[in-house]
Order: C-alpha cells, then structure tokens, then sequence
C-alpha cells in the first residue's frame, strides 16, 4: 500500500470514529429531552412558528381567524416539521395545549400529536403588557397543575413570544422550543432552548 493510500486509510478511519460518535452523541441528547418531558415537572413551552409581521391588525377577533396575523405557507411546514422532529427524539405521545389565536392553534394541530386543547393560560398579553406578571401566574399553575395529570405523556404548550418571554426571560424565534423544568408551584428551576429544527 502506497503513502496514499495509507493517508487516505487513516483519514477514512477517523472520519467512521468521528460519524459513529456524533452518532451515539446526538442519540444521547435526542433520548434526554423525551425522558425529561416523562418526568412530572418538565414541560415544553413552543412559540408558534412563522406568522409574518408584528402583533394582530386592528380590530382582531379570536373568533375570526381571518381577522387576525397567521402562519404562512412556511409557518405551516415549519410546525410539520417540528412534530416530525419531536417523535425522531423519541416523543411519542403528547398533551398538547395552546393559546386560543390561530397562528397557536393551527402550530398545535400540525405537530400531528392528539387533539390540541385550548387553554387561556396562554393567551397573548402582546396588547396589554401591564398584565404580563397576571398571565405567568396563570402559567405557572397551568403548569403546577398539569404535572399532577399528565402522567409520562410529553406536555407540550404552544404560546406567544411574549408569554415565554416574560416566563423565562429569554428571546425565542417563531418555532422554537424551550423545555423548563418547574417546581410545585409552576415557577422556573431551569431552561433548555432548542432552535426550530
């Protein structure tokens, strides 16, 4: 065997090395977060994904969805493929609750997991921030009380910027998922952002 093809050997052994650990790496963290949203006092809160522009046009009504700001052709591949990406983590089952405006709505149902429930804990204060310290409370015992139901089924809450915002004190993008780890009361012990895939 010539120089080369000795150089070419080693590199293609340590590319295998390499692959195969990243492999076990990502199998590891892909195992983690669905164990984690087994355990009682763990939850994935989830802005809704692509909804271009800022807030809802004037005069918005939750019950007319054409009224208010919606997910984009985008949007709704996006959340596809955030349900997609979440059983390739092992999540099998999920509660999945959401904000009463569609763009939360339509991100719940397209994750493809059991039939979204509505839930005003996670309605947008966008419209009236001064109320902001009102809704986390009312996180906090959706929270609080949800870990006493749901059994080892992942909890999955589709809200607004605003909400997780104000909750863990941190930006997320449209679609992006932030699993919290929360005590008996619903408060914050820890977060872990995870970007849209």
């Amino acid at each position: 065997m010539g120089g080369a093809e000795k150089l070419m050997a080693g590199l293609m052994k340590k590319w295998l090395v390499g692959a195969i650990s990243l492999l076990l790496l990502s199998s590891v963290s892909a195992s983690e977060l669905a164990d984690k949203l087994k355990q009682p006092h763990y939850a994935l809160l989830m802005r809704h994904t692509l909804a271009p522009g800022v807030g809802d046009p004037a005069g918005y009504t939750l019950n007319d969805c054409s009224s208010q700001r919606n997910l984009s052709a985008q949007g709704r591949q996006q959340a596809v493929r955030v349900g997609q990406w979440l059983r390739q983590q092992g999540v099998a089952s999920a509660q999945v609750r959401t904000s009463p405006w569609c763009r939360c709505k339509d991100t719940a149902q397209l994750l493809g997991f059991d039939k979204p429930a509505v839930d005003p804990a996670l309605a947008s204060f966008f419209d009236e921030p001064q109320r902001a310290g009102e809704f986390t409370q009312q996180l906090q015992k959706l929270l609080a009380q949800a870990s006493h139901t749901k059994g080892s089924q992942a909890l999955v809450l589709v809200t607004h910027h605003v909400n997780i915002l104000d909750y863990m004190g941190d930006n997320v993008d449209s679609g992006d998922m932030v699993l919290v780890q929360f005590d008996a009361q619903g408060k914050l012990l820890s977060a872990k952002r995870y970007p849209r895939p």
